[in-house]
């Protein structure tokens, strides 16, 4: 589960672009955070997740975010400033057991497009043409279609889809999407047999009953993915300060919780920053970026972690690049991977989550605040290499920031139901405190 938020120029205090995401995963699906540079291809194909797929002679540098299993990603940007990141939507008929994910046309586009209407159009043909399929997730069955949000510094569009089926709309503002479809009528385009089969299939009678979100979206998946309150949520979060909105204010909304008085094991599907909870809760938010996209800059925050609300966004360039991150993680715990070294950690403190969340979020505040400031200094007069030592100083002070926590936190009990299904997702990835 997912949300993506959009804030066009118009939306924001500085007049840039802001793209974000908050990527929700199996709690041991961890995300590998990678910079590839771009390279030329005398290959035919490109093995996806599950598919072989045309390859092209160059495809352009990129910045993703991928479960570690999968070949595409869940969020990313390109070299020219390109944003893109996908959610799952549920539909009446479901996706083949085999075909292509919606993560594997992000990191298509990405490599071999330059803007987000040739992004659009990219993404769309490979829509019509391929079977969207495959289970998204590892350690279970999870087939579902897509929606996308595109993003380049002057454009926003958001693309909703079902098997070869779609619609689009030009963002306008502020727009916001998660696990459910939110174009009904008000699309800029579609595909040529949307009406149609929607008809043919008698999910309603005659061309003016059409709807998409209500003819095209399955009530079950939909329903207790709790898609709709967190869309409504967010959506509301940003007409709010909509003409102000800040990098600040995206970070809080990423951070949020239905509950002001949040304790983990009461959370709910219903939270942005969503956290495991066993069978009726299965994802976590695994990893979270923030794109602020102008003309003469392109900034990504990303955490690379888990859990937003008790993590830190480190601020990211092309220029500059990604500091080394450890081993590449996988489903199993390994303290040389930087997500799992922090993860082992944000799963020891969620056990005594309340006791100290206020302190350490002000600590943590302090820091953000800090990391913002020089970042907005080094782009005032643009030194890459000053950038990469503050990147790199970024993810070495929450490491530091998580050792001292470690120290002087005590473990917690958790509720019996809780507590029994971190011990088994825990078991799974040999984690132990």
């Amino acid at each position: 589960m997912c949300d993506i938020l959009v804030a066009t120029p118009e939306a924001t205090m500085d007049r840039q672009m802001i793209f974000a995401k908050n990527s929700d995963r199996d709690p041991n699906e961890a995300q590998i955070l990678e910079y590839i540079l771009g390279t030329e291809h005398v290959e035919d194909k490109v093995q996806l997740t599950y598919i072989d797929f045309p390859q092209v002679k160059k495809t352009y540098s990129i910045i993703i975010s991928r479960p570690w299993w999968i070949w595409g990603a869940e969020m990313g940007a390109n070299e020219f400033g390109l944003v893109i990141g996908n959610t799952a939507v549920f539909a009446k008929e479901s996706p083949d057991k085999i075909g292509i994910l919606g993560m594997d046309c992000v990191r298509l586009a990405l490599e071999r497009t330059e803007s987000a209407g040739e992004a659009l159009d990219f993404i769309l043909s490979v829509i019509e043409e391929f079977k969207q399929g495959g289970s998204g997730s590892y350690e279970r069955k999870l087939l579902y279609y897509n929606s996308f949000v595109i993003c380049d510094p002057e454009e926003a569009f958001v693309v909703e889809t079902a098997g070869r089926n779609w619609v689009w709309k030009k963002i306008r503002g502020v727009y916001s999407i998660s696990n459910a479809y939110t174009i009904q009528r008000d699309w800029d385009a579609c595909s040529s047999n949307l009406v149609k089969y929607s008809i043919e299939r008698r999910w309603c009678r005659k061309e003016e009953d059409f709807n998409f979100a209500k003819c095209y979206s399955d009530r079950f998946y939909t329903y207790f993915s709790h898609g709709r309150e967190r869309r409504e949520f967010t959506f509301k979060e940003l007409k709010k300060r909509e003409g102000e909105i800040t990098l600040e204010d995206i970070m809080n909304i990423l951070r949020s919780h239905r509950d002001s008085s949040f304790r983990p094991e009461n959370g709910s599907m219903r939270d942005i920053c969503m956290h495991y909870g066993g069978l009726t809760r299965p994802s976590q938010t695994a990893n979270s970026q923030i794109s602020v996209l102008s003309s003469k800059m392109h900034l990504h925050w990303f955490t690379g972690v888990s859990n937003p609300c008790i993590s830190i966004f480190k601020p990211i360039h092309f220029d500059a690049g990604i500091p080394s991150l450890g081993d590449k993680p996988t489903c199993k715990y390994n303290p040389k991977s930087y997500w799992w070294k922090i993860e082992r950690f944000h799963r020891r403190f969620q056990t005594c989550y309340q006791q100290y969340i206020n302190e350490y979020s002000r600590e943590r505040d302090a820091i953000q605040d800090w990391i913002i400031k020089e970042a907005g200094k080094i782009i005032g007069y643009w030194d890459p290499k000053a950038f990469y030592k503050l990147t790199e100083l970024s993810f070495r002070e929450e490491e530091n920031f998580v050792d001292k926590w470690d120290e002087r936190i005590r473990t917690g009990r958790l509720p019996f139901l809780y507590g029994y299904n971190w011990k088994k997702a825990n078991s799974k990835a040999a984690v132990t405190f």
